[in-house]
This record gives structure tokens, C-alpha cells and sequence, in this order.
């Protein structure tokens, strides 16, 4: 940075991504009195902004994926976190900070927590990004309200798929739910409510080769995986739950990953780089719970504390709200 060049705005403690990790971790940054800034580019919350309800978070019994986010965002910014909405593009060292650049402006600081979180796979088929908003929706919680007495279908077997449909049977009259294999990788739990559902039919050891329909969605094409035969289904909706994949591109070749994406950590949530840190669905043999995501960010911000006052000596204590 030249003498000429416009300071950026500097804090403590910079945290990419707004998701239980993230939220967790700005509330411990902004506790330990440290400038805390959170960089989000989408809905405060991530994943359990989209969940309709969470029933395995410590101490509460049931709570809308939205409220718990926008309860844990408020906590945070009580305590003088401020929030950014932008794009992260990239993460570069200047001497001994961090330059985190945006879509809206870079930042610099000293400490850096990626919790950016992971988005939704998608098929690959035919019709799938042409139809999305006009019947393909990643996001029942979302869209579901839109199908009220319809016909849909649910891709997946795991526990987004089986929760998403379950939300979705509200309104639908029918839900296929689609699976490649014969058995479900979902837990125990979500099996049992989804094969008490009534309304939810199993279409087993099958893949959808296309999504048809004109200005909306009409049907899939189908094929079933153990004896190829081909058929169709008639939907008005199609909702994807096939996977997730770390928003890490930004960083590839910078930190060490997995072979899925994921940031390699110990277990103070510490990459190979002083002073940046990786907490939640990010890093790699995360847990993929709210409850696992916030205990990574807290890990995360009490370890960037401690880096700060090792690496930059005693604290400027960044003012608290009352």
C-alpha cells in the first residue's frame, strides 16, 4: 500500500459468512470488546435461515431457522459487531493483516474467521437452470406455500431433502420423494416422519435425466439406476436437496484443503496462515449442525483474541454498546 493509496477500513477481526459459525463468532469477538466486522453476502443465518424449524439447538425446543438466526445477529450487534453485505472475492496478506476483498469494497485486519458456509449442488439437467424460480427451488421452506394442493417432487435422501419435504407436504397433496438409491442417508428421526407421512410416495434407485415444462415446470423424465427403464412423473414442482459444496474457490491455493473443498484446521480452528481461521461447514470433518457450527465459531473467535494479543500486543478496546 502506497502513502497515496486510500487507508481501508481496518478492524480487529473480520468474519466472512453470516451462519451460525459466523454469528457465533462475532458474538465472542464483539464480547472480547475486539472492532468486529461480518461480511455476508446473501441472508443472515446461511442454511438455518431456510430451515423451517430447528429442534436439536441446546435448551430450546423448537424454533423457525430464520428467528434463531435473526435472535443470534441482534445478540452480536449488541455488543458492537457491524455488519457488511457484500461478496468476498479474495483474501490477501498486507504485512501482518489481512486484506479481505469485496464486490462493495476491501477491508483490512488483523485476525480473519471463514465461515462462508457451502450452497446447494445441483443436477445437471436438462431444464434445471432455465425452470429455477418457475417450479425448481431449492428452499421448500421458501417455495412451498406456492404448491398448496399440487404435486412435487423432492430430489434427495438425506436430511435436508426429507426435512424440506416434510415442510412441503403442508400444502402439497403429493410428494415424491426421489432417491438414487434404495435406502436413505437420512437420520432415524427424519426416516420415521417421512414414512408416517401419507402424502410422501418413495421413488427408489432413481435418477431425473430432465426437468420438462414451458414457461414452468410440468413433469420430470426419469430413469430408474437398477434396470434403466425411463418413465415421467407429472409435477408442478421440482425441490433439489442433493448436496452442499464449501464456499472455498476464493481460497484454493492459498489454504490446505480436502478433496471436497474443505478447509483444513486443528482444533482451534487455525489454518497454516497466521491469523486466519476457518470455523463451521467450511473446514473440513465439520459435524454440519447448528450447534457444532456456533461452538466452531466460538472456538475460532477466542482463538483470534488470543492471536491478536500475542501478535499485537495489549488491546484497543473497541467501545461496547450499552
Amino acid at each position: 500500500m502506497t502513502s497515496d493509496t486510500p487507508a481501508l477500513p481496518e478492524y480487529d477481526i473480520a468474519i466472512i459468512g453470516a451462519g451460525p459459525a459466523g454469528l457465533a463468532a462475532g458474538l465472542y469477538a464483539a464480547r472480547a470488546r475486539r472492532r468486529t466486522l461480518l461480511i455476508e453476502r446473501k441472508v443472515t443465518g446461511g442454511q438455518i435461515a431456510l430451515t423451517s424449524d430447528v429442534e436439536n439447538y441446546p435448551g430450546i425446543d423448537c424454533i423457525n431457522g430464520f428467528d434463531l438466526a435473526q435472535a443470534m445477529h441482534g445478540q452480536a450487534e449488541k455488543y458492537g459487531m457491524e455488519t457488511a453485505y457484500a461478496d468476498v472475492t479474495a483474501i490477501d496478506q498486507d504485512g501482518a493483516y489481512h486484506a479481505v476483498r469485496t464486490s462493495e469494497g476491501d477491508y483490512r485486519a488483523k485476525a480473519v474467521i471463514v465461515t462462508g458456509g457451502a450452497d446447494h449442488d445441483k443436477l445437471g439437467v436438462p431444464g434445471e437452470e432455465r425452470l429455477t424460480g418457475f417450479g425448481v427451488s431449492y428452499c421448500a421452506t421458501c417455495d412451498g406455500a406456492f404448491f398448496r394442493d399440487q404435486t412435487v417432487a423432492v430430489v434427495g435422501g438425506g436430511d435436508a431433502a426429507l426435512d424440506e419435504g416434510l415442510f412441503v407436504t403442508r400444502y402439497a397433496k403429493k410428494v415424491y420423494v426421489i432417491h438414487r438409491r434404495d435406502a436413505l442417508r437420512a437420520s432415524a428421526i427424519m426416516q420415521e416422519r417421512a414414512f408416517a407421512e401419507p402424502k410422501m410416495q418413495f421413488v427408489w434407485n432413481t435418477v431425473v435425466e430432465e426437468i420438462v415444462g414451458d414457461a414452468a415446470v410440468s413433469g420430470v423424465r426419469i430413469r430408474n439406476t437398477a434396470t434403466g427403464e425411463t418413465g415421467s412423473l407429472d409435477v408442478t414442482g421440482v425441490f433439489i436437496f442433493v448436496g452442499l459444496t464449501p464456499n472455498t474457490g476464493y481460497l484454493r491455493g492459498k489454504v490446505e484443503m480436502d478433496a471436497g473443498g474443505h478447509i483444513i484446521v486443528n482444533e482451534w480452528m487455525e489454518t497454516a496462515i497466521p491469523g486466519l481461521f476457518a470455523a463451521g461447514d467450511i473446514r473440513a470433518n465439520s459435524a454440519r449442525q447448528v450447534v457444532t457450527a456456533a461452538g466452531d465459531g466460538a472456538t475460532a473467535a477466542i482463538r483470534a483474541d488470543h492471536y491478536l494479543t500475542a501478535a499485537f500486543g495489549a488491546p484497543t478496546l473497541a467501545p461496547a454498546n450499552p
